[in-house]
């Protein structure tokens, strides 16, 4: 039997969504620090990273705040990650996130932090 107890960790860092055109290179101020994510598709360069690396003038949006959710799901059990994103969003808590093989990363506005905690706790993290 499989144990879908669900841990959670709040980064103290705050971060960046960043935008790109899609054929500019990697910053290399995006890779430093605990977090980063990188998607190049035919339409943008997306990078989330630390937020104070990010130079003035960068297409971004600022003051999210890192949640990471570990447990012992497995892909069969997806829906755990979409439950959790359609509390937030029901409770008005913007969110944007990047799963992961062995964890999934949502991320809040910073101003938002605490409410989206006290939801996880009393729906999701035991």
């Amino acid at each position: 039997m499989t144990d879908n107890t669900l841990t959670l960790s709040v980064f103290d860092d705050i971060f960046a969504i960043c935008r790109f055109s899609p054929h500019e290179p990697i910053p290399e101020w995006a890779a430093v620090g605990p977090f980063c994510s990188m998607t190049r598709t035919s339409d943008e360069l997306s990078i989330v990273c630390l937020e104070k690396h990010v130079p003035e003038g960068v297409d971004c949006e600022r003051g999210w705040r890192a949640l990471k959710l570990e447990g012992s799901f497995k892909f069969s059990l997806a829906g755990m990650l979409v439950s959790i994103v359609e509390a937030l969003i029901e409770a008005g808590v913007h969110v944007f996130t990047i799963p992961n093989r062995e964890a999934d990363y949502t991320f809040v506005k910073e101003s938002q932090l605490e409410r989206a905690l006290y939801i996880l706790r009393n729906g999701f993290i035991g």
